[in-house]
């Protein structure tokens, strides 16, 4: 495993790999609800060999987005489960890809989750830390006026924006 400097300060967690970017990005868009994360997210285009989660996905019953509040817990712990499948899966395929003398590909995983508070993020960067991978942590703001497309509710976006 590759030695890596975490540096905590009063803004967020920042680990800076002592090595050479290996090809194995997770990125992380933070925002509160209606910001744009999902629409970034597509925007991205993930290729092939990548992976986009968010916990809202979870939230999904036939095609519409069902809110459960008592279900957030599990489903944050699930799409930080679905994150480190990934991550393994991508660690077995490049050494696979090794062993044949192939070349490694670069890999996302992109997160988007409203990540309001900086704590929320630290199973991530644990992950990141387990496998090896380097942590982008983009803040998505609305300057666009838009609205969720996940219709929360007004209250919960004014709880979000003040945490």
């Amino acid at each position: 495993m590759a030695s890596m400097d975490v540096v905590k300060d009063s803004a967020m967690w920042s680990i800076r790999p002592k090595t050479i970017f290996n090809g194995k990005h997770l990125v992380l868009l933070r925002g509160v609800s209606g910001c744009g994360k999902s629409t970034l997210a597509e925007l991205f285009g993930i290729p092939t060999l990548s992976a986009s989660f968010s916990t809202d996905d979870l939230f999904m019953v036939d095609g519409k987005y069902e809110f459960d509040p008592s279900k957030l817990g599990e489903n944050h712990q699930m799409n930080i489960n679905l994150v480190e499948n990934r991550m393994i899966e991508v660690k077995e395929m490049r050494s696979w890809h090794e062993n044949l003398g192939g070349s490694k590909n670069n890999h996302v995983i992109l997160v988007h989750n409203t990540f309001t508070e900086v704590w929320e993020m630290d199973p991530y960067y644990a992950l990141a830390d387990k496998y090896i991978w380097t942590v982008h942590s983009i803040i998505v703001e609305n300057r666009h006026f838009g609205k969720s497309i996940h219709d929360v509710p007004d209250n919960v976006l004014e709880a979000q924006k003040s945490r």
